[in-house]
Parts: C-alpha cells; sequence; structure tokens
C-alpha cells in the first residue's frame, strides 16, 4: 500500500527520529505504514519485551541466580546476619533468603494476563506517549497501569511462600512492634510487602532492558509488523 503519512504515522517517524531510533534498511518506507500498523507494531514489541522479560523471572533460580534482582533479606535481618550467624542461625537465614526469591519466583508468572490487558486497552494517546518517552517509556506505561493489580496479585502467593518459614514470622512480629513506634515504614513492615514489592521493581527492571533491546534491534529482534515498523524508521 502506498500513500502520504497519516498525521499519527508522521508523528511517529518525527517523534522516533529525535530520540535517534534508527535500524537496517527495508524493504518499506514510511509512506506504507498506517496508524492501525504504527499502534500494532508498538504492541507487538511491548508484548515481545513483556513476555520475555516474566519467562526469564518465573522459572527456578530467575531471581536467585540474577545478581540485578535477586531479593536481599528485608530490613534489618540482612544487615545483621553476620550477628544471626555468630547466634547459630546461619541457616534460617538462609532458608528465608532462598525462600523469599522462590516467592518472588512463582509470584511473577500472574503478570502475563495483567500485561496483556493493558496492551489491548492501550489507546493511540498512550502509543504517542510511548514513542516520545524514551528508550523504556512502555515500561513505564506498564507500571503506571499494572503495579496496583500486580501487587494484589502477587502478595498473597509471596505470603504463602513465606509465612511457613519462622524467621519471616518472627521478622514480622519485630517489624510489626517498629512499624507502631514509627520506627519500620512502608513495604519493610513484613516480609511479604518487602518482597513484593522487590518482584515489581525486578520485573520492571527485566522489562526495561528487554525493550531496550528491541528498540536497537528491531529486526534482529521483533515479529515481522515489529521489523516493518521500526525497521522503516531509518527510512
Amino acid at each position: 500500500m502506498a500513500g502520504k503519512c497519516t498525521p499519527l504515522t508522521a508523528w511517529v517517524v518525527s517523534a522516533a527520529l529525535a530520540l535517534g531510533a534508527a535500524a537496517p534498511a527495508l524493504a518499506v518506507s514510511w509512506s506504507d505504514i498506517t496508524n492501525q500498523d504504527a499502534v500494532a507494531g508498538l504492541k507487538s514489541a511491548l508484548n515481545t519485551s513483556t513476555l520475555k522479560a516474566v519467562e526469564k523471572l518465573a522459572v527456578a533460580n530467575g531471581f536467585w541466580n540474577n545478581p540485578k534482582v535477586k531479593i536481599p533479606l528485608p530490613g534489618y535481618l540482612e544487615d545483621a546476619r553476620g550477628v544471626m550467624n555468630a547466634m547459630g542461625m546461619k541457616k534460617q537465614a538462609e532458608e528465608l533468603h532462598l525462600a523469599i526469591n522462590r516467592a518472588a519466583e512463582s509470584a511473577v508468572g500472574e503478570a502475563k494476563p495483567v500485561f496483556v490487558n493493558a496492551i489491548k486497552s492501550m489507546s493511540v494517546q498512550d502509543a504517542k506517549g510511548i514513542i516520545s518517552g524514551g528508550q523504556d517509556s512502555g515500561t513505564q506505561f506498564f507500571k503506571s497501569k499494572t503495579s496496583d493489580t500486580l501487587r494484589a496479585k502477587f502478595l498473597p502467593i509471596v505470603k504463602k511462600a513465606t509465612e511457613r518459614v519462622g524467621l519471616a514470622q518472627k521478622y514480622n512480629d519485630l517489624a510489626s512492634r517498629g512499624s507502631k513506634l514509627g520506627l519500620i515504614k512502608g513495604d519493610q513492615a513484613s516480609v511479604e510487602t518487602f518482597v513484593t514489592q522487590k518482584a515489581l521493581d525486578g520485573l520492571f527492571l527485566m522489562m526495561a532492558e528487554e525493550e531496550k533491546a528491541i528498540r536497537a534491534d528491531p529486526v534482529g529482534k521483533g515479529t515481522d509488523i515489529v521489523k516493518k515498523v521500526f525497521g522503516a524508521l531509518g527510512k
């Protein structure tokens, strides 16, 4: 299909080129790209980046063996590991440390349908904001749209996985007292809230990396529609 660029297509071109996006030339130019293609290409790219991030984390050792997202012990437990080791609590600390990372790995699998729904509901205005927003703007879109839903889905999974660990309950008991005194605030108030937030942080970090990789190499990493839309940016 040939013809003039539509307003959205022209906007996509100028915004993307302003961001410095470029890819190896393909047998397609921006005159061949429609508004529908532009949005479909963006959705496909984001679908790929989100699902790859989930797949990397929602497996055994997805968090545990990845230093970028490996979750430490919460609050003062991490700071006091040396003391706990000296008191004969090394095994308990190690058990909890592994358990919280396993909990995150289990919880992250719940993110797939949430991301799919967010992609389906994306508007043309959302697409404009993502394209003009920088290399991780798609990830930031998901973060703003899905964090509350993901937190609600992750929390009971994490709680179920950690409540069997005795040290987690001891931490929660002490943290609860500290919270009432104003000494412990926010996500540190319980093991499950701490791990849930860290799981979200790790997921969005991996999503941002995947999104940047697709933007840098749409031809090598994208689907046909991604190659068509993002590959034409260099023309």
